[in-house]
């Protein structure tokens, strides 16, 4: 039986290190993206001089998916330093995501159920708009 497992599925070793260049990558790209934003940001904006009379927060646009993708695709240097850090925050949650496919594949349903209750938490915290 283990040999048909290994012969047709992913092995256990397989699914971690796919985990692994998932998180490597993401972080990678993440990396490039925030990179890319600073340099365009810094070409445009670098030589003024940011006041600190007043509090301005988070500029409209930068605090919402939608907001930040039409920042990117009018190349907004803020904007892509924005969606790097979503890409960077969403990296470990589509490592929870494969782990749930790897739990499934190994028929470990107590740690599917483990992983989908903290998925579920996490997507919550973030979907469900109890933030102030």
């Amino acid at each position: 039986m283990k040999q048909f497992f290994s012969k047709h599925f992913l092995a256990d070793k397989d699914i971690q290190l796919l985990i692994g260049k998932q998180l490597r990558l993401g972080v990678i790209t993440s990396s490039l993206v925030v990179l890319i934003g600073g340099i365009i940001y810094l070409s445009r904006h670098g030589h003024e001089l940011p006041s600190y009379k007043e509090f301005t927060g988070v500029r409209e646009g930068l605090n919402n998916l939608p907001g930040i993708w039409q920042g990117v695709l009018d190349n907004k240097g803020m904007n892509i330093i924005q969606l790097g850090v979503v890409l960077l925050i969403a990296t470990p949650i589509i490592r929870i995501a494969f782990s749930v496919v790897a739990f499934l594949i190994e028929k470990d349903y107590l740690y599917v159920v483990i992983t989908l209750i903290v998925l579920g938490v996490i997507m919550f915290s973030m979907l469900g708009g109890l933030a102030g």
